[in-house]
Order: C-alpha cells, then structure tokens, then sequence
C-alpha cells in the first residue's frame, strides 16, 4: 500500500479565541479522517498547544518529498508566507480575508505595515499556489482579482457545540427586556472596521425615539487604544455612560451569558471576511440587525434583517421593527437556526476536504481533472 499523502498546515498565530484558528483546528481533524497526515505549523501559539503544534521553521523534518502538499491559512502578513514562497512543496491557500490597510493607519499605523505586507504575499504566492480556498464568495473576489488561477469558496469549519447551551426562543408574549429596556450585543475586537462607533450612534438615537432605558453592550478585545479612546469619548459625549459596556476580551461562559441576556445582535461593521458572531447569535436564538457589507449578507443568508441604510435614525428604526414584535423576534429566531444549519460540521469538513483533493489533483497528486481556469 502507497504510504499516505501528506497534507500540512501553517498558520501565522494559534491563539484562544481566535477564529481562524478553530477553524485551523477543525480542518486538521478533517483532514486525518479522511487518510491525509496532517501536522500544525505555527510561528507563535498560546502556552497551552505546546506539544500539539510545531514551530514553522520544524517543517523540512515532517516533509516527504513528492508526497506532501501545504495548506496556508492566510489571514495577515507572516514570515510563513515569506518562507512558503522558497518551499518545493505544492501550495495550496485557505483565505480568510486581509483587512483594508485604510481602515486603520489614523487609529493604529502600527499595523498597517503588517496589512500591507499580506496584501503583497497574497499577491506574490500566486504563482507557488495550485488551488485558493476561500471561506467567504467576497474573500473570493480577493483571489480572482490577484490573478490565482484555480479558486473555490467552502464555509468556514465552526463546531456549534461549542458556542454553549443555546437561549430559548422567546416567549409569545415577550418584549424585550421587561422593565429594563432592549439589550442590544455586538460581539467582535473594538476595532475600526467593525464600526462599533456607527451603533453607539445608533444606541443613542433609538433611546431617543423608542426606549430610553436600551443598552448597548461591545464584547470583544481592545487591541487599538486610540480607537478604543475614541469609542469611549464618543460615549461620554452622547450621554451614554450608564448605557454602553465595553466588556473587553471574555470567557466561554461569560461570552454564552452576554448572547442569552441579549435581545438583539446588531453588526454596524464595514468590513468581513466572514463575521462568525453572526453564526454564535443564531444559535443563541437572537434576532440579527445587520449592516449590508462585504461578507456580511453572504453570512446572514436568511437568517436575519440585513439593511442597506446604517444612519443612526435608520438602524434604530430596524432594530425597532425587530423587538417591537414578538412574532418577529420568533421566526427571526427559527431562521437563524435553519441558516445554521448551512454551516453543519459534518458536511462543511467534507466540502473542505473535496477541496483539498482539488489541489493535489491540480499539482498532480492524485489523478483527476485539474481546475485551471488557464494554464499555470
């Protein structure tokens, strides 16, 4: 029996938390039950995945030559993708989006070098890459346009079963937050981007109109403090300071606590790849009020209200329409939990996995029909 393929995986940063590093996770495990040797390559990692994973420079050892393919999961600049563009090994890319560098050389010109330097790997791996995976249609757009020859689109791996005990639908009779004013949650890093300034704006309008007691809660990391400066002085001048949380970074269970007290998720943000808070307040049972941009719709499906109008007066308006009716809020609620089911696991790993396959069909690999939309 011809010894196994080889499918290795790199990733710049494996932290807790993080997104692109569940899904790292998730698709190692897919890809060995599936008969592919999988081992993990890092540059940096939280303390505790010591021993689980290697360090890139580790990779030349676990590598069998004319047997081993590498999957990159890109997401920022790294010295991995320096690295990959000097490895023999056929390349594969797993996509997760780059940032605009714009969105932050006023709040955080740190790291937009960083930015910048990704938007130039992602353009000079294209020649090493045989097949490009990305988790959203809009991240596609990304690879089309820097000329990758063989593209595809597969969701993101997320395990549900991760996201907690999820909250119950609401009650016929319910109205939000009863006696204490609507609950409204966002969930992601206080970052330019995610426009947390743009729903503090719109707090403030729907408080005015509709419900003087709302509540604005922002949970997610604070890794730009001129940004985060802003958001809170922002606040204090709108005279929210008894109505808007910024929690900052949370547990698990603090986390599934905020989704099940919450009323409402609303997502004001510019710019995603993907937005997987999205997916953990559909499985929460939360009604959405969503901003159409980049991958958002895409994620949203049906399963929430996505609006082309992010004004303070507008966005309070919808969030208005959503709590106002309970009916509503229910089969907003049952839509959420079928568009869920579009990211099941199961089925998501074996999309993944026939994607995998593509590319080592496309490097010669494995027999079959390359994907070239030209020759390479």
């Amino acid at each position: 029996m011809a010894p196994a393929l080889v499918v290795h995986q790199l990733l710049p940063t494996l932290r807790h938390g993080d997104a692109a590093g569940a899904h790292t996770l998730q698709v190692r495990q897919a890809l060995r039950q599936a008969g592919f040797e999988s081992e993990l390559f890092v540059e940096h990692h939280d303390d505790d995945f010591a021993g689980d994973v290697h360090l890139y420079d580790e990779l030349g050892a676990f590598c069998r030559p004319g047997r081993t393919a590498l999957l990159y999961q890109m997401a920022i600049g790294s010295k991995i993708a320096d690295m990959l563009l000097e490895r023999p090994e056929p390349l594969l890319v797993n996509y997760h989006n780059l940032t605009p560098a714009a969105f932050f050389w006023r709040w955080d010109p740190g790291l937009v070098d960083g930015i910048v330097w990704g938007h130039v790997q992602l353009h000079r791996l294209v020649h090493r890459t045989f097949h490009a995976i990305a988790v959203s249609s809009f991240n596609r757009r990304d690879l089309d346009r820097a000329g990758y020859a063989s593209t595809a689109v597969s969701p993101p791996l997320v395990d549900v079963a991760t996201f907690g005990a999820a909250h119950p639908p609401p009650a016929p009779a319910d109205a939000p937050a009863q006696g204490g004013g609507a609950r409204w949650l966002f969930v992601g890093r206080l970052a330019p981007n995610k426009a947390a300034h743009d729903l503090v704006k719109a707090l403030a309008a729907y408080r005015r109109v509709y419900d003087p007691a709302a509540r604005l809660q922002l949970v997610g990391g604070h890794g730009h403090p001129a940004y985060t400066d802003a958001v809170r002085r922002l606040v204090d001048a709108l005279d929210l300071a008894d109505a808007v949380e910024l929690t900052g970074t949370v547990t698990h269970d603090q986390l599934a606590a905020a989704y099940r007290r919450a009323d409402v998720f609303t997502c004001a943000s510019d710019h995603e790849g993907f937005c997987f808070p999205l997916l953990e307040a559909m499985h929460h049972g939360l009604p959405i009020v969503a901003y159409r941009s980049s991958a958002v719709p895409e994620t949203v499906g049906r399963g929430g209200v996505v609006v082309d109008d992010k004004s303070p007066a507008g966005f309070a308006a919808a969030v208005h329409q959503v709590l106002v009716d309970p009916g509503r809020r229910r089969r907003l609620a049952a839509a959420g939990r079928r568009r869920l089911g579009a990211f099941d696991l199961a089925a998501c790993s074996a999309a993944l996995v026939d994607q995998v396959r593509q590319g080592l069909v496309n490097a010669e690999l494995l027999p079959g029909q390359p994907s070239w939309k030209t020759s390479p």
